[in-house]
């Protein structure tokens, strides 16, 4: 049995630090950054005695409680801009909660009233709502609150090796029937930046000669499992299946479907439902996530990248609509000879999503 005590803020290497981070806030703990503040997440704290005059969330979310003040205490002007705000009286985590989800708007009366304070250590402030975001929580924290518990020790500067150090391996593969084609085969990857496994499935016989058709799907447990009308990813899918299967049956062809662990275009299936929650109060798509003080994209396209880069498929034929994954993925170094076009019809669910896609996510859909 080992003794040994665990490794100090100097000894533990940034990746280490990083990836304690993620976890310390799907826990509930706080985290320690040397040169800013302890930061307490809103939504996992389970220090109930927890409370703080102060409160870091998104500029977003300061914009709808109305602090007139926020452009001046901001660094940047994205939605999710770190807002330091203060209150006249301390702040427990019963009031803080609805306070940093506007999926609660309409059940809790606004609180306040508040004011807008510069960060003094704006890098920390940004690392923290990243990591809130990695942990697929809502980016909001107390500031050095009190009774908030013992903290995770930590740096700003160890986001970027955390993001900068995953490696990409192939874990697994076997044969896998599917609907679409019995001969289908799935292989598994792992990395060691995060603890989504994410998957790709071939179609037909896998040629170098032969550039695949390939389509690129963020996993949607709502679309693609429970059948949801509210977007068009289960068609998406099924059709991307069936196409590749055509592909490979007439033209001898074959297909890579990567199915990508990024739910919520990258924002995490329960903030997924939380901005299903806005847009059921009249809010689109990107103003859901907005409000959430989240990115409207935050998909990892360089991993997709480096999955075909394994396969060994490093010029495709793309299924998509979406040019900005054309751009990712040559970017990254993939040749997409061609896009191929691929929008199913809408239905009275999801016609305000699909426009939405349209008129202010560059989707090309007709």
């Amino acid at each position: 049995m080992c003794d040994k005590p665990p490794p100090t803020l100097k000894q533990a290497s940034p990746e280490r630090r990083a990836a304690q981070a993620v976890d310390a806030l799907r826990h509930g703990w706080a985290l320690d950054f040397t040169g800013g503040p302890v930061l307490l997440p809103i939504e996992t704290a389970i220090a109930s005695g927890a409370r703080s005059s102060h409160l870091l969330i998104s500029a977003a979310r300061a914009a709808t409680l109305k602090l007139t003040n926020q452009r001046e205490a901001a660094r940047g002007d994205l939605p999710h801009t770190p807002i330091l705000i203060r209150s006249g009286e301390a702040i427990t985590l019963d009031v803080a909660r609805p306070i940093a989800d506007p999926s609660l708007d309409l059940s809790n009366p606004f609180k306040g009233p508040f004011r807008a304070d510069p960060i003094e250590w704006a890098d920390e402030a940004v690392a923290a709502m990243e990591y809130a975001r990695i942990a697929g929580i809502l980016p909001a924290f107390m500031v050095d609150p009190v009774e908030g518990g013992e903290p995770h020790l930590l740096i700003a500067s160890d986001l970027a090796a955390y993001t900068n150090a995953g490696r990409l391996d192939i874990i697994s593969r076997a044969r896998l029937p599917v609907r679409a084609n019995e001969d289908a085969q799935i292989i598994a990857f792992r990395s060691t930046a995060d603890t989504r496994e994410h998957v790709a499935l071939i179609i037909g016989e896998q040629s170098g000669d032969r550039q695949p058709l390939v389509r690129l799907h963020s996993e949607c447990l709502t679309g693609d499992v429970l059948g949801s009308l509210k977007c068009d990813c289960g068609p998406q899918l099924d059709a991307s299946l069936e196409a590749m299967s055509e592909h490979a049956r007439k033209d001898g062809g074959w297909g890579i479907l990567l199915y990508m662990r990024q739910a919520g275009r990258g924002i995490g299936l329960i903030n997924k439902l939380r901005a299903y929650r806005l847009q059921d109060q009249g809010f689109d798509t990107v103003e859901a996530n907005e409000r959430l003080g989240l990115p409207d994209e935050a998909r990892d396209f360089p991993v997709a990248a480096r999955m075909l880069e394994l396969i060994g498929a490093r010029s495709v034929r793309l299924l998509t609509n979406n040019p900005a994954k054309v751009k990712s993925l040559e970017k990254a170094g993939i040749t997409v000879s061609e896009r191929v076009h691929h929008q199913l019809p809408d239905n009275p669910h999801n016609a305000k999503y699909l426009a939405t896609k349209r008129d202010r996510s560059g989707h090309l859909l007709r």
